[in-house]
């Protein structure tokens, strides 16, 4: 590890990045330049303090998470990012499709959606970030672990994961899930995470075997989305897809038109979520009562003495 090198890395980092560029309010007027490393910590799901110390060189070698953690949350490119590793002394990750490093340029997008539910997911349906509006509208999708990390493999493994669309839709959903897997599987090969994801379903669902079965290509959804919501009923939105080829994600980006119904109940459900509401609802869905804390689009690792 190279805690002096570390140490000036993040500070030099902290100091390029603006209040804009992450959307945060600029506030006062601020003395130093960049962000305060308060607001990095936020970003990077940690506390000040272990943060800091990091920064002014007295902090422990940092475990590879807490890394990737910093690197989301200072919004670094591929190159800074596999930097950072190497000067916290461990080996930089492969640079495969199934990342979970963000493109910085994404980032900069969900930065300024705060008001629309937005969200990154990998080419194996894996939500990295969520912007607090996404969260609301879809619940927390960053949660789970394991296989069940995958959007598809819950699909067809858990039915609470098909509550939230209008039955009249599920047989599009799984068609469409089942067409996107094996393209990517194909294009990333046998020895991928995505056929290894597809080798699991098939042998888990029989829905997923005979959906697979019958080698459907280039099925995708319609632009609209129907949802089900707990709280504000059936809202039907308009899901625009933003592809970054170079690490197979997706950022999704849900909308309603101004002046119609399912546009005030966005607002609406923008006004439940700020006031974190839901305690009846069950958490096994995603949703519910939130701690307040930081934004639900960071990592949140555990911390390190």
């Amino acid at each position: 590890m190279d805690q002096s090198g570390l140490a000036t890395f993040l500070r030099r980092r902290r100091e390029a990045l603006q209040p804009d560029d992450v959307g945060v309010p600029p506030g006062q007027r601020r003395r130093t330049p960049g962000l305060r490393r308060e607001e990095v910590a936020t970003l990077c799901g940690m506390s000040t303090d272990y943060y800091s110390r990091l920064e002014r060189g007295r902090g422990p070698q940092p475990s590879e998470q807490m890394i990737t953690a910093i690197a989301r949350g200072l919004r670094l490119t591929l190159d800074e990012r596999d930097h950072l590793f190497v000067l916290a002394g461990h080996n930089a990750p492969a640079r495969t499709t199934r990342d979970d490093h963000v493109n910085a340029g994404m980032m900069r997008i969900i930065d300024r959606l705060g008001d629309t539910p937005a969200q990154v997911v990998t080419g194996t349906g894996e939500t990295i970030v969520q912007t607090p509006m996404a969260v609301a509208l879809l619940g927390d999708e960053t949660r789970f672990t394991g296989l069940a990390r995958s959007l598809i493999y819950r699909w067809f493994t858990d039915p609470n994961e098909r509550t939230i669309y209008v039955p009249d839709d599920h047989p599009t959903h799984g068609r469409v899930y089942v067409a996107h897997l094996r393209a990517v599987a194909s294009r990333e090969g046998r020895g991928s995470h995505a056929a290894a994801l597809a080798d699991r379903l098939g042998a888990e669902s029989s829905e997923f075997a005979e959906l697979w079965a019958q080698h459907e290509v280039g099925v995708s959804h319609t632009a609209r989305k129907r949802i089900l919501h707990p709280q504000v009923g059936m809202i039907s939105l308009h899901c625009q897809t933003l592809v970054d080829p170079g690490q197979g994600q997706l950022l999704l980006v849900f909308t309603a038109i101004p002046g119609t119904e399912d546009h005030e109940k966005l607002r609406l459900l923008s006004v439940i979520g700020s006031q974190r509401l839901g305690a009846s609802i069950t958490t096994a869905s995603g949703w519910g009562p939130r701690v307040p804390g930081p934004p639900p689009s960071t990592e949140r690792p555990a911390e390190e003495p």
